[in-house]
């Protein structure tokens, strides 16, 4: 097993645009001034139960440029955890699953989240959070939330030391 060395950094910035997003929110205005760009986030998808999760990531997996950039992608369960403070992503043999806790009012029932675990899925790397996984949820982001997103998962990613 590799070390996941990079994994609090990687956590660490993907929390920071999260806030991001939530500050936006609770402003009502998603354009904001991000480091020296002015750059409008688009909304991000909240979910109200792990069925919704689940027809999403149906939809993530079905996007023409998903099949495209991931042809090879199989199908992708997604289940009730739980735990209220993770999702995470399991391969048991050719059987791939997001687990996420099932409650609505959790953090991560969010789009943010969900294609993290995605982002596991179509890149199947160790370790677990080395640069081909930033890399594939940076291309993840911009082909379902747009290059706005994957923009600012990149700068935060350099500003916290991710490769």
């Amino acid at each position: 097993m590799v070390r996941d060395a990079q994994r609090s950094r990687v956590y660490a910035a993907e929390e920071f645009v999260r806030t991001l997003f939530d500050r936006a929110a609770a402003r009502g205005t998603a354009t904001l001034d991000f480091f020296g760009t002015s750059i409008t986030l688009p909304p991000e998808a909240r979910f109200a139960s792990v069925e919704s999760v689940r027809r999403y990531v149906d939809d993530v997996l079905a996007l023409p440029a998903v099949r495209r950039s991931w042809p090879e992608a199989g199908p992708l369960a997604v289940r009730s955890r739980r735990g209220r403070t993770a999702a995470h992503y399991e391969r048991a043999g050719g059987d791939a699953t997001i687990a996420v806790p099932d409650r609505s009012t959790t953090w991560a029932l969010r789009e943010l989240v969900v294609l993290h675990e995605v982002a596991h899925h179509l890149s199947q790397t160790e370790p677990a959070h080395g640069p081909e996984f930033t890399s594939t949820f940076c291309e993840l982001a911009d082909a379902v939330m747009g290059p706005e997103v994957a923009y600012v998962l990149r700068v935060v990613y350099a500003k916290e030391g991710v490769r």
